[in-house]
């Protein structure tokens, strides 16, 4: 039993080197990073159940501390496993955000495009070209009252800071 318990002891002590080569490791060896741990980690709870059938065929005097010493290792090894189960979310998170990010950024917010749809979808409803050509002058308009009173605002706004300090 001591041969396979050291064997296991140093693995789990390997696997928990690796851990820390997972949050520098780059993205191509990552994965092999990744897969390499979970077959160590395999490995590992097979060895965990040929121990606990060691140690419950060792003499009464010392089952009790090779029970405890395979039960410690089981649960270095669970820990390890959540460990590893908590960067692949992690990473699977920060990958899908990236790629959220990537397809808004490639989005086109054009008025141009939105004002096109507009027309299409007037022109099938029916809606002359004068009145089409009155919305889009409206819509002008509209640009320019928004701009004088946001200026308008901030003028306000800086006067009353201005005599009221």
């Amino acid at each position: 039993m001591e041969p396979l318990y050291q064997q296991t002891h140093k693995q789990v002590h390997e696997i928990q080197s690796h851990m820390g080569r997972l949050e520098t490791a780059d993205k191509q060896s990552l994965h092999l990073v990744e897969n390499e741990i979970q077959a160590s980690i395999d490995q590992i709870f097979s060895h965990l159940e040929r121990l606990e059938i060691l140690s419950s065929k060792e003499p009464p005097n010392k089952r009790q501390n090779a029970k405890l010493r395979v039960d410690q290792l089981k649960y270095d090894v669970q820990h390890l496993q959540t460990a590893l189960r908590n960067f692949q979310h992690r990473r699977y998170t920060r990958e899908q955000q990236e790629r959220q990010r990537e397809e808004l950024l490639s989005r086109t917010f054009t008025t141009n495009g939105t004002q096109k749809k507009i027309l299409d979808i007037a022109n099938m409803l029916g809606l002359s070209n004068t009145v089409m050509r009155l919305v889009e002058k409206r819509a002008f308009q509209d640009k320019y009252f928004m701009i004088g009173g946001m200026l308008l605002t901030c003028v306000v706004m800086f006067l009353v800071v201005q005599y009221l300090t």
